[in-house]
């Protein structure tokens, strides 16, 4: 009787968390079908490769989506590399201690702080204090702060995953610490450090807060030409079109098809950096 009520259990709680994992799935689908279908009728070579007009209610996104790109990009270069030797010093380095401790807590309450106060931060600091003015660079700067926490706490994670027979074995070959770490930790560790990359793209790319007080244009139908331009982007072209565009129920299509460009350049990214984390794991097999 005890053993038949233990399979009751274990049945009655697998196809529970079945139903919440499909359920989950299906909120997805659902919010990628409602936008696709919102937003696919206006999707074509005009609005992808055209300069807005019109008050962004004709035309097209063009200038939004090279400004997107390269907000994800200049913040990329900035945040992850700082975040990688970040975490290698506090994992690999770093002994257990009070500081260490100390330094992990202010990490995860770093990640937790709303985009909102970067976007302030970024603005006192990098706007006005570094005198960036409203620029690719002060709003990359921004981004790339406030993802820093993701990489630095997924790279550890990945860290951590690396046997220490691994470590062991090199440093009885003779080899040092730090080309213990380079030839041996980061390779092994590195398709999960491209976890935190993943995260990090996807957050930048949808962000509005930051952008707002450090780079974002109302209305700026003209390409960048250097980091220190001013640049329209994805998500704070949605905000607009949605809020304050001249004729709300004119722009209301132009915003999902926005959307969904962004989802895609989202997902296209994601495709990217997946397909750098299954050639190393390939390598590492």
């Amino acid at each position: 009787m005890q053993i038949f009520s233990k399979k009751v259990s274990e049945f009655i709680a697998f196809n529970f968390f079945r139903l919440i994992s499909m359920m989950v799935v299906g909120i997805l689908f659902l919010i990628l079908g409602f936008i696709f279908v919102r937003g696919i009728s206006v999707i074509s070579w005009e609005f992808l490769f055209a300069m807005p007009k019109d008050g962004m209610t004709a035309g097209g996104i063009f200038p939004a989506i090279v400004g997107t790109l390269c907000l994800v990009l200049v913040s990329m270069i900035f945040a992850f590399p700082i975040g990688v030797l970040s975490a290698i010093y506090l994992n690999e380095y770093l002994k257990d201690s009070w500081f260490k401790r100390f330094v992990g807590s202010m990490t995860n309450n770093l990640a937790g702080i709303p985009s909102i106060v970067f976007g302030l931060f970024g603005m006192a600091l990098f706007v006005h204090t570094m005198n960036f003015g409203d620029s690719i660079l002060a709003g990359s700067l921004t981004l790339g702060l406030m993802v820093l926490p993701i990489i630095i706490r997924t790279t550890e994670e990945a860290l951590k995953s690396v046997d220490d027979s691994l470590r062991i074995g090199s440093y009885a070959l003779g080899a040092t610490k730090l080309q213990t770490i380079g030839r041996v930790v980061l390779p092994v560790a590195f398709p999960n450090i491209i976890t935190g990359l993943i995260l990090s793209i996807s957050r930048v790319s949808g962000e509005t807060a930051p952008i707002l007080f450090t780079v974002a244009a109302y209305f700026l139908p003209k390409l960048p030409t250097s980091i220190f331009d001013q640049v329209m982007a994805l998500p704070y072209h949605l905000y607009v079109l949605t809020t304050s565009g001249t004729n709300i129920e004119k722009a209301r299509p132009m915003a999902y098809g926005t959307a969904l460009v962004l989802i895609a350049i989202v997902l296209i990214m994601n495709l990217i950096a997946n397909a750098i984390r299954r050639h190393y794991k390939k390598k590492l097999s």
